[in-house]
C-alpha cells in the first residue's frame, strides 16, 4: 500500500511538472524565453516545452494595438491654449526587446506619446493644427516611430481625434471667418462693377464712332418707356428737324 502511495504521489507531481512545462502558442502569439533568468530564444507560435524551474517564458502579443491618448493641454506658437486628444496603432516587432529593454512597453508608449504630442504640437500655430492635420499626424508618427524603435515597438499610424477650444477662441475665430466672408463678398463686388464699367466704356465707345447705332438705342430706350402706361413721355425735339425748320423760315 505504501508503495502505491508513494507511486501516486510520483505521477501527480510528474503530471504537474509536464502541465507546467507545455505551452501553446496562438498564431499570433510569441514567447520570450529565459534560462535561469538570462534570455535563451523566442519561440513559437505552436507547441513550447519548457525545461520546469530552469526556464521560463513571457507572452507577447504580435497584433497591433489601439492605444488612446488623453487630452493634453498644448500651447501653440502663436500662443493659444488647447486641448488635444490622439490615438496611436503600435504593434510588436521585436518581442526580445519588447520585454527586456523596456519595463511595460505600452505605458511607456502612452507617456512618450503624450509628450510628443504637445512637444510637436507646440511649434505650430492654431490655424496649422486645424488645417494641416495629415501632416502633423505623420510628423508625430515619424518622432515616435524613431524614439520606439529601440524598444522593438513599431507605431504605424497616429491620428489627432479632438481640438477643443474655450468658448473666447471660438467666439474669435467666428469673428475672424466673418470678417473673411466680408471681405471677400467686396472684393467679388468691386471686380463686378470693374468688369461693369469696362464693359460700358466698350459700349460707349463703339456708340460714339457709330452715330446711327446711338439713334436706334435712344429710340429703343424711347420704346422701353412707352410700355408703362402710366408714364408721361416728354419726347424732344430733334436739333436737326429744329435747323431744317430754321432754314425753311429764312428762305421765306
Amino acid at each position: 500500500m505504501v508503495a502505491f502511495a508513494q507511486l501516486g504521489v510520483v505521477i501527480v507531481i510528474l503530471l504537474v511538472l509536464v502541465g507546467t512545462s507545455i505551452r501553446v502558442l496562438r498564431e499570433y502569439e510569441r514567447g520570450v524565453v529565459f534560462m535561469l533568468g538570462r534570455f535563451w530564444k523566442v519561440k513559437g507560435p505552436g507547441l513550447v516545452i519548457l525545461i520546469p524551474v530552469v526556464q521560463q517564458m513571457v507572452r507577447v502579443d504580435l497584433r497591433t494595438v489601439v492605444l488612446d491618448v488623453p487630452p493634453q493641454d498644448v500651447i501653440t506658437r502663436d500662443n493659444v491654449s488647447v486641448k488635444v486628444n490622439a490615438v496611436i496603432y503600435l504593434r510588436v516587432v521585436d518581442p526580445e526587446k519588447a520585454i527586456i529593454q523596456v519595463v511595460r512597453y505600452l505605458d511607456a508608449t502612452s507617456q512618450l506619446a503624450q509628450t510628443t504630442l504637445r512637444a510637436v504640437l507646440g511649434k505650430h500655430e492654431l490655424d496649422q493644427l486645424l488645417a494641416e492635420r495629415e501632416k502633423l499626424n505623420m510628423d508625430i508618427q515619424r518622432v515616435l516611430d524613431v524614439q520606439t524603435d529601440a524598444w522593438g515597438i513599431k507605431v504605424s499610424n497616429v491620428e489627432i481625434k479632438h481640438v477643443d477650444l474655450n468658448e473666447t477662441m471660438i467666439r474669435a475665430i467666428a469673428r475672424q471667418a466673418e470678417a473673411e466672408r466680408e471681405r471677400r463678398a467686396k472684393i467679388i463686388h468691386a471686380e463686378g462693377e470693374l468688369q461693369a464699367s469696362e464693359k460700358l466704356l466698350q459700349a460707349a465707345q463703339m456708340l460714339a464712332q457709330a452715330p446711327q447705332a446711338m439713334q436706334l438705342r435712344y429710340l429703343q430706350t424711347l420704346g422701353n418707356i412707352a410700355g408703362d402706361k402710366s408714364t408721361t413721355i416728354v419726347f424732344p425735339l430733334p436739333m436737326d428737324l429744329l435747323s431744317a425748320l430754321r432754314g425753311g423760315a429764312k428762305g421765306d
